[in-house]
């Protein structure tokens, strides 16, 4: 068995740690690029979201390097997400793929029986072990990524939290045991913290909100965190691997309260679960706007359902909490030239807004 997954953010690090621990023959999906992206689009349905295609090239990709299984997530609700592995399956059959694909369901008493599917050789006591090596590398690498973002608005070369970070990530993919994790984590964060900053407590803060694969993997968001950095933006990205797990397959007490409190702030506007995080969507710009940040970002990709929904009461929101909101739709067609100018276009309006305000609050004050 030479099995693969599909490529988002950081997580296929952790994923090769727990196949390799269950003693399976990885074949890690390639790094995502436009040739992924012309292979997923040229074979997928044309109004089948990003991900989808993204995927399906990953694998097509991943099966020319010798993977013959394939491990795919699921889902259930309106997100069309919970399709995606069938539909797959029958697209790659269609191009003469003879592959097996098998589905993880965010359950973890679904879960634990398909990777037992996986290595059945296994005792419970392996597979446990397994899972919590990929379990610390997990929580390794967010923390890294967190401290990146903390740093590189303050930092005074911006470009070096850059090269720290993905130097870190390369020693990441290469540490399977807890031993080396905590080491890569350590020298990271000794790394990062070495680096010049200033103590500037006047930066703009920006969240960024809406689907979880546009949001975690850089080469579909253009690496808009990175840009908003470099730009002197303090980013909060409200979506992080480790946080889904927590409140989703771990039952953390602490991760379930914080879900619970977000769907309390949005249900003046979204009082059930419409898909995806397009709740959590809502509810974390409220409280965004209530912490004090200067500006949301909402990315999702074309045709997604759950951030539709949520766009639609974002505008209402946005007037409510007096807090700018800028929603973007990401496709294949979509440019780094054109994401960027929006960008800025919509920094230089956040900076004027909280200049302005701080003109008339001197006024007063006066």
């Amino acid at each position: 068995m030479h099995i693969t997954f599909p490529h988002m953010g950081t997580l296929h690090l952790t994923l090769s740690t727990l196949f390799q621990q269950l003693g399976l023959e990885v074949i890690p999906p390639p790094l995502t690029t436009k040739e992924t992206m012309v292979l997923g689009t040229q074979h997928a349905p044309e109004f089948a979201c990003m991900p989808l295609k993204l995927m399906l090239g990953n694998f097509i990709q991943a099966i020319a390097q010798g993977a013959d299984t394939i491990v795919m997530c699921g889902g259930c609700g309106p997100c069309r997400l919970g399709y995606y592995a069938q539909v797959q399956q029958e697209l790659l059959k269609d191009l003469g793929y003879d592959i097996q694909m098998i589905v993880l369901e965010a359950d973890i008493f679904e879960l634990i029986p398909r990777i037992r599917q996986l290595a059945p050789g296994k005792s419970w006591q392996e597979i446990y072990r397994a899972t919590q090596v990929a379990w610390e590398k997990m929580k390794a690498i967010d923390e890294v990524e967190r401290l990146s973002h903390r740093l590189r608005p303050r930092a005074l070369q911006s470009q070096e939290v850059t090269r720290i970070y993905e130097h870190s990530l390369g020693k990441f993919s290469n540490a399977h045991t807890l031993e080396t994790i905590n080491s890569t984590r350590e020298q990271a964060i000794r790394d990062l913290s070495g680096i010049q900053v200033t103590n500037r407590n006047d930066l703009l803060k920006v969240g960024i909100v809406g689907e979880l694969f546009v949001a975690l993997e850089p080469m579909v968001n253009q690496e808009l965190e990175k840009h908003l950095g470099d730009m002197g933006v303090q980013v909060e990205r409200t979506i992080y691997i480790t946080d889904w797990v927590k409140s989703h397959l771990a039952w953390n007490r602490e991760a379930r309260a914080r879900r619970k409190a977000v769907a309390a702030s949005a249900r003046p506007y979204l009082n059930h679960w419409v898909g995806g995080h397009g709740l959590e969507t809502i509810g974390r710009t409220i409280q965004l706007a209530g912490e004090g940040y200067d500006g949301v970002i909402q990315l999702f990709p074309f045709t997604c359902m759950p951030e539709i929904v949520a766009k639609s009461i974002l505008s209402q929101v946005s007037r409510d909490y007096e807090i700018p909101v800028m929603t973007l739709v990401l496709d294949e067609h979509a440019g780094v030239e054109g994401l960027m100018t929006r960008i800025e276009a919509f920094i230089d309006l956040i900076t004027r807004r909280r200049n302005r305000e701080g003109f008339y609050e001197h006024l007063s004050r006066g």
